[in-house]
């Protein structure tokens, strides 16, 4: 055994205790608690409020479209008899409100600490269903993918994508669901046969001016972070219908968030509407990967008892906004919603001083983290909805360009132009106030991000090496410190 001299270890104490930069270590200051405001020209604008010119109305009625939408937001759906609006819940679905998934730290966020999913199972919601073993109380809220359809042996098939959204439960015994009785997809066997994979949803605050950039915004933008040394690329992700850049998903596969709402609402809570008019099947249930499947059964089909679409438009009702259907109003609350402001950060009981805010925002940037994870990704374009929206810099810390994230996050799912290991610069704006991490949730603590970003074929490999080798201890935790002030 090594003889270390007393003195020697005295000196170490000092200087970790004493001198400003050196540190034992670094850790991940946590998700920052409290209520995050910014005040300009006299107006103090919150998380989950509305844009500043929403609030002053400037689009007579746009107040009251987001309040509308905002309400709508957090409805819970039921199959029938819905006494809050538009029904239509099932066959199958994930939630039973936008809200539910979308809720830390305040409506339109992402998902919160207490995963609503984990009471579905054996209640009014899901009766007959079983909680999947990768919901649990305290983890994030989910959706599942299969990559592969199964061969005949119950073994995933490589040449057979799949990808589609396999969703949690079923309206099976529910009071308001009829004769419906659905089998819930095979989970335990995608576990076995490590065929499945996970997606957490993406908050929603700020995506409103995210839309409102042009895409010669974005394509200069793409053409300055192309002149880097780190062998970062980055390509967009295009509408399948007119060649438009795609921003809102993981994989920045919905053009809009018209698109955005309309695909949950149909995907994620099984409700037509008016983007997606029909009742969803799964796959292979709806005949794809050489399945054979003819669709839902009979008596799971129009089970709201109204006619398709069941989110439809509401031409007798008055005021204005509650002419909408729910995708509009939904689709109107998250364009409108203030992107989320900066604040201070605690760590260990201690308020972090802001030079190590500043220190670590200048780092994020000499080591290439904002090559990707641009601070200002542009300017957006004059908008007819509100004045909010329009000659605005857009903080996102984003690119919005799609990139090679390599066999770490690889999920084998491909969305329009992004394939397996493709995913869309996630925004950090709000990021201090996030609790679950990547795309699948895997991480609730920052340095396990950023080590994911690691990995082989991906563009983010030689800027993570940087921050885990060339950094001090004292340097990372600046950076930690800055991501958590977002």
């Amino acid at each position: 055994m090594k003889t270390v001299k007393l003195t020697h270890v005295f000196v170490y104490l000092l200087l970790v205790l004493f001198v400003p930069g050196v540190s034992l270590g670094q850790s991940d200051p946590g998700v920052q608690a409290g209520k995050r405001c910014v005040t300009v020209s006299g107006v103090t604008t919150c998380t989950g409020d509305e844009l500043p010119s929403v609030r002053a109305n400037d689009n007579p009625g746009i107040l009251a479209f987001f309040l509308d939408g905002q309400k709508r937001f957090q409805d819970v759906e039921s199959v029938s008899n819905s006494p809050t609006g538009n029904n239509g819940l099932g066959p199958r679905f994930n939630s039973v409100s936008c809200s539910s998934c979308h809720a830390q730290p305040a409506v339109g966020g992402t998902g919160a600490a207490m995963n609503p999913q984990f009471a579905f199972a054996g209640s009014a919601t899901a009766p007959k269903d079983a909680t999947p073993n990768f919901i649990t109380a305290t983890g994030p809220t989910r959706e599942a993918r299969f990559p592969f359809f199964f061969d005949s042996n119950g073994n995933p098939n490589p040449n057979n994508p799949n990808g589609g959204v396999e969703d949690l439960f079923t309206v099976s015994g529910r009071s308001d669901a009829g004769s419906c009785t659905l089998a819930q997809p095979s989970f335990a066997l995608a576990e076995q046969t490590n065929n499945i994979i996970f997606r957490i949803p993406t908050p929603t605050f700020g995506a409103g001016l995210i839309e409102n950039l042009d895409d010669s915004t974005l394509q200069k933008n793409r053409a300055n972070n192309l002149n880097n040394n780190f062998g970062i690329g980055g390509d967009f992700n295009h509408s399948g219908n007119d060649g438009t850049i795609t921003r809102f998903g993981w994989k920045a596969q919905n053009k809009s968030l018209h698109v955005f709402a309309g695909e949950a609402y149909n995907v994620e809570m099984g409700i037509s509407n008016l983007l997606f008019t029909q009742d969803r099947p799964l796959p292979g249930e709806d005949g794809s990967g050489g399945s054979g499947g003819t669709g839902l059964p009979a008596n799971c089909l129009n089970l709201s008892g109204g006619g398709y679409p069941e989110d439809n438009s509401n031409p007798a009702q008055t005021s204005n906004a509650l002419v909408l259907d729910d995708v509009s109003a939904f689709a109107n609350f998250m364009r409108t919603l203030a992107p989320p402001p900066t604040g201070g950060v605690v760590l260990n009981g201690v308020q972090v001083s802001q030079a190590s805010i500043n220190n670590g925002r200048a780092l994020f940037s000499a080591i290439g983290c904002a090559t990707c994870h641009n601070p200002t990704v542009g300017t957006s374009q004059p908008s007819s909805t509100t004045g909010s929206l329009g000659n605005a810099a857009v903080n996102a810390f984003s690119d919005i360009e799609i990139h090679h994230m390599g066999t770490t996050l690889v999920d084998n799912v491909s969305q329009g132009g992004a394939g397996g290991d493709q995913f869309r610069t996630a925004p950090l704006w709000g990021l201090g106030q996030r609790i679950f991490f990547l795309h699948d949730g895997r991480c609730t603590n920052l340095l396990c991000a950023i080590e994911a970003h690691e990995s082989n074929g991906g563009e983010a490999t030689t800027v993570e090496a940087i921050f885990d080798q060339q950094l001090t201890p004292s340097q990372q935790q600046d950076i930690l410190n800055f991501l958590r002030s977002l």
